[in-house]
């Protein structure tokens, strides 16, 4: 197929641009992929030898904000629309695109207003992927034509030995949004013990910034950092930077859902306490997890090796790739 992929988060576009190249459809992507080969920033490496046509891409930068026109000539050059996450896109563009395939992937990000506005084009033949069976739980819930996680190439993440006896978590803006991504607890549940917060725009929170990572850093860090402590991200049932650290096999204590404050969170429900992470309410038992995998190697290794088995049977991505595969399939038999 010819894939028309509008973007909104550029580390899913990545790994979504590359499968789908892999899966032998042609891709032009809106945002940091326009071009694979020189990406329009660095979190992510270039994608080489997958599909680019100059004519295509500059139209696709006309795409300049969330539900901008889409040109004609990229309406006509595509089978499939897919649009990441986004539902600005289909109001404005939906009577020039409604006669292609048009799907909606979600990223974790979608709330009662969200599922409005998909109720009514699914209505119309919109396809709607989910990342989560825990979306199912979000107010007014338009349903899904698919359920299909975001994916981690176990060969990619892989190698935890825990070297370093510190406890981490990745995120952006962390303090500034605290109320989507709850520093206050990460602050109080790690105070005392060695501790980093790494990402972008975390300036704000002093020693406690480990500053950005590349791609290969983040990577070194997971593999050698001892405990990764996850907040969750409001409305998200899980994130990239959870699947990362799951996968690689870097020990998770989780906050639960009491604590994140919404209903649709999965990841506290993705952990079997003490067998492949911990996860609690409290935030006496949360520093008491910390405490007893930095202190306990034994215990740390035990939880790593089970949290990756987890995080395989879960985010592989030879599984991903076959379902995804198997929808596109299914679409042509329409």
């Amino acid at each position: 197929m010819k894939i028309l992929y509008l973007s909104c988060h550029s580390i899913a576009e990545y790994e979504e641009v590359k499968l789908l190249n892999e899966l032998g459809h042609q891709v032009v992507s809106q945002g940091v992929y326009r071009n694979p080969a020189r990406p329009g920033e660095d979190s992510r490496p270039p994608l080489k030898d997958v599909f680019y046509d100059e004519k295509l891409a500059n139209l696709a930068g006309k795409l300049t904000y969330w539900g901008a026109p889409i040109p004609e000539k990229l309406v006509e050059w595509c089978d499939l629309i897919f649009i990441h996450g986004i539902e600005a896109w289909l109001p404005t563009n939906w009577k020039t695109i409604k006669h292609k395939h048009v799907v909606f992937r979600s990223i974790g990000q979608a709330v009662e207003r969200t599922e409005h506005v998909l109720a009514l084009f699914r209505r119309e033949g919109l396809k709607i992927v989910r990342y989560s069976p825990f979306e199912r739980s979000i107010p007014d819930y338009a349903g899904e034509d698919a359920f299909i996680r975001f994916y981690k190439d176990p060969e990619e993440y892989k190698g935890w030995i825990g070297n370093v006896k510190q406890v981490i978590t990745i995120a952006q803006s962390m303090k500034k949004r605290d109320d989507a991504l709850k520093f206050h607890i990460f602050d109080k549940a790690t105070r005392g013990f060695p501790r980093k917060l790494y990402g972008h725009a975390n300036e704000d929170t002093g020693k406690l910034w480990g500053g950005e990572l590349s791609y290969e850093e983040l990577k070194q860090v997971l593999r050698e950092s001892r405990v990764f402590f996850y907040t969750c991200t409001f409305p998200a049932p899980y994130t990239m930077a959870f699947q990362e650290a799951f996968m690689t096999g870097t020990p998770v204590v989780a906050i639960g859902p009491k604590l994140a404050g919404w209903g649709w969170i999965e990841v506290p429900y993705l952990i079997d306490n003490g067998i492949n992470g911990f996860t609690s309410d409290s935030l006496l038992e949360l520093r008491g997890y910390v405490s007893k995998l930095l202190e306990d190697e034994d215990l740390a290794k035990r939880i790593s090796a089970e949290g990756r088995k987890k995080a395989i049977e879960l985010f592989d991505k030879n599984k991903i790739k076959s379902e995804w595969k198997a929808f596109f399939e299914s679409l042509k038999e329409v």
